[in-house]
């Protein structure tokens, strides 16, 4: 049942969890257009809504995040946010738009994961594959 992060398949499984756990990962009022690049089948072009992943790009969607795949996968299947950190540092991570909103994301996520979140960690890392 493992997936390759960011495939048609474990994206349809994320939307699967988290309308089942009614909650998702990222917090549900973050609106955030991704491209992760250097994914096994090219880029991606994803967006967050309502605390979980959905292909495409929102339209006018303010803020717009460019991250290479392994960061993504790092920070959204491990949990490892010290990784994104260091990634927006070294200049791994382009941010387009209002940076304000990653700063609040960041805000809440720094307060530690609720109990939700940490289930649906422990599931994400269930359906990813190493691949």
């Amino acid at each position: 049942m493992p997936y390759p992060f960011l495939s048609d398949e474990w994206l349809d499984e994320v939307q699967k969890l988290t309308a089942e756990a009614g909650d998702g990962l990222l917090p549900s009022a973050l609106e955030l257009n991704l491209v992760v690049t250097g994914t096994p089948s090219g880029d991606k072009e994803l967006h967050v809504s309502s605390g979980a992943f959905a292909q495409g790009l929102i339209d006018g969607c303010p803020t717009k995040l460019t991250i290479p795949y392994t960061v993504a996968k790092s920070m959204f299947v491990d949990g490892n946010q010290a990784a994104a950190m260091q990634a927006f540092m070294g200049g791994q991570i382009r941010v387009e738009g209002d940076m304000s909103r990653l700063m609040a994301m960041q805000g809440q996520m720094s307060a530690g994961p609720s109990a939700a979140a940490d289930a649906m960690q422990a599931k994400l890392r269930e359906i990813t594959s190493d691949a």
